[in-house]
C-alpha cells in the first residue's frame, strides 16, 4: 500500500513537473518570440511609447524586419514618433538600418525634415557618407524639398555639400531644380553657399546652378550665386 502511494506521489510530481515546464518548449518560445518582434513594429509605427518599451524590456530584437525591411526605428521615423525613436535609439537600435529602398532612419529623417530625429541619429552614430537609392546624401532631398534646419543642422554635422547623386545632381542643383524659387530654398541655397558649395559644378548636361536659376526667373538665388563668382 505504501508503495502505491508512493508510486501514485512519484507520478504526480513528474506531471507538475511536466506542465510546470511546458511553457519553455522550443516551440513556445519561438512562438512568443515572434508575437515580441511584431508587437515591437506595431508599436513603433503607431507611436504606443508604453508598449514599445514594454516589449524592449522583453528584450525583443530590436532589428527585426517588417514586410518592407523596415525596423521598428525606422517605422517611427517615418511617422516623426520622436519619444519612440528616442528609446530605441537609447536601448540600441541602428540609425542606419536601411529597407528595402535603402532608407535608413537617419537618411529618412533627414529627407523628411524630421528635426529631432534627425538630431539623436547624429548623435548615435549615423553614417553621413551613406546614400538613398538615387545615391544621394541626406543632404540633397532636404536641400531639395526646403528643410532649412535640417540642411543647417546636416553641413554642420560634415555632410559633404558638392556629393554628387546618380543622376547628376548636388543639394545646390536640386535646392534651384526641385525647388519652388521662394524662400526657404533661397535660404539653402545661401547656406549652401556659405558652406563651400561650387557654385559652378554643373549637372550631367553642363547646365550650371546659375544658368538653371536664371531660366526660372529666381532672381534672389541669382545674386547669391552671382556674388558667389558663378558662371
Amino acid at each position: 500500500m505504501r508503495q502505491t502511494i508512493f508510486s501514485l506521489s512519484a507520478l504526480a510530481l513528474i506531471a507538475g513537473t511536466i506542465v510546470m515546464t511546458e511553457p519553455t518548449l522550443p516551440g513556445h518560445n519561438a512562438a512568443a518570440h515572434a508575437q515580441a518582434q511584431t508587437s515591437l513594429l506595431q508599436a513603433a509605427a503607431a507611436g504606443d511609447l508604453a508598449a514599445v518599451n514594454a516589449t524592449i524590456k522583453t528584450g525583443a530584437n530590436l532589428e527585426t524586419r517588417g514586410k518592407s525591411g523596415e525596423t521598428a526605428l525606422l517605422a517611427a521615423t517615418h511617422a516623426n514618433h520622436v519619444d519612440v525613436a528616442r528609446a530605441l535609439i537609447n536601448a540600441g537600435a541602428d540609425v542606419n538600418a536601411k529597407d528595402a529602398i535603402k532608407d535608413s532612419p537617419y537618411l529618412y529623417a533627414g529627407a523628411r525634415g524630421h528635426l529631432e530625429i534627425l538630431k539623436m541619429t547624429l548623435a548615435h552614430g549615423a553614417d553621413l557618407k551613406s546614400t538613398n537609392r538615387y545615391g544621394g546624401t541626406a543632404l540633397i532631398p532636404a536641400s531639395e524639398r526646403g528643410h532649412v534646419e535640417t540642411v543647417r543642422t546636416l553641413i554642420e554635422a560634415g555632410v559633404k555639400v558638392d556629393h554628387v547623386n546618380n543622376l547628376g545632381w548636388t543639394a545646390l542643383l536640386e535646392a534651384i531644380m526641385l525647388g519652388d524659387g521662394g524662400q526657404r530654398h533661397i535660404d539653402i541655397v545661401k547656406l549652401l553657399i556659405d558652406a563651400g558649395a561650387d557654385v559652378n559644378l554643373a549637372d550631367n548636361d553642363d547646365v550650371t546652378p546659375l544658368q538653371h536659376a536664371r531660366s526660372r526667373g529666381y532672381a534672389p538665388m541669382v545674386a547669391l550665386l552671382e556674388k558667389a563668382g558663378a558662371k
